[in-house]
């Protein structure tokens, strides 16, 4: 089963011409860059923010297991100290954090975007190579002729969008939690600002 799978990939390798290479590293890149932000995008505590302040204010014990966990013990952590510029502090702090949600996210938006785009260019390439077979009546060349240029023009396009679609409803998906983790970050430096200002 195994080397059934391996030879029908290595013929859709080939039979997509010289598109196929930088299509599969494409793929391979773009699901790196997703599955890394899935890791990294895990929120940890399913309380609220207000919620998980006071818990680890009053000597929550556990391990942080996510950003806003670990963004809140951070945040409780300067305001002890006493800062006097506490807001400055708290995004210095959070920084971090911010980046590190966002890793990987404009590239995976360029990547979704050049997929597809390559995909068109194998595209082309098999409908030129297709003119020229009839062009020169080689309807049954070493190179495949007319049948070998519209299979790669099938199979680039094909590869094209199956790398592009998922990755772009994957990708959405990640960058909406980036978003809501982004917004409850701002919110814990505004809750633990306030909270010292009435103090």
């Amino acid at each position: 089963m195994f080397g059934d799978f391996v030879g029908k990939f290595f013929f859709y390798f080939e039979a997509g011409g010289y598109v196929m290479p930088p299509l599969v590293l494409i793929t391979v890149i773009l699901w790196y860059m997703l599955g890394y932000r899935f890791h990294v995008l895990k929120r940890g505590n399913s309380r609220s923010v207000r919620v998980l302040l006071e818990k680890y204010r009053q000597g929550y014990s556990r391990i942080p297991s996510g950003i806003i966990d670990d963004a809140v013990v951070k945040a409780l952590q300067i305001a002890k100290e006493e800062k006097k510029d506490l807001r400055r502090y708290l995004d210095d702090a959070l920084f971090d954090h911010r980046r590190e949600i966002g890793r990987f996210s404009r590239t995976v938006r360029i990547l979704v975007a050049v997929a597809p785009l390559a995909g068109l260019l194998g595209t082309v390439t098999g409908m030129i190579e297709t003119f020229d077979s009839l062009g020169n009546m080689s309807l049954f060349s070493q190179s495949g002729g007319i049948a070998g240029g519209i299979s790669q023009a099938l199979f680039t396009t094909q590869m094209g969008l199956v790398v592009a679609v998922p990755g772009l409803i994957i990708g959405k998906m990640l960058d909406r939690r980036q978003d809501d983790l982004e917004r409850e970050l701002d919110q814990i430096t505004d809750l633990v600002c306030s909270e010292k200002e009435q103090q």
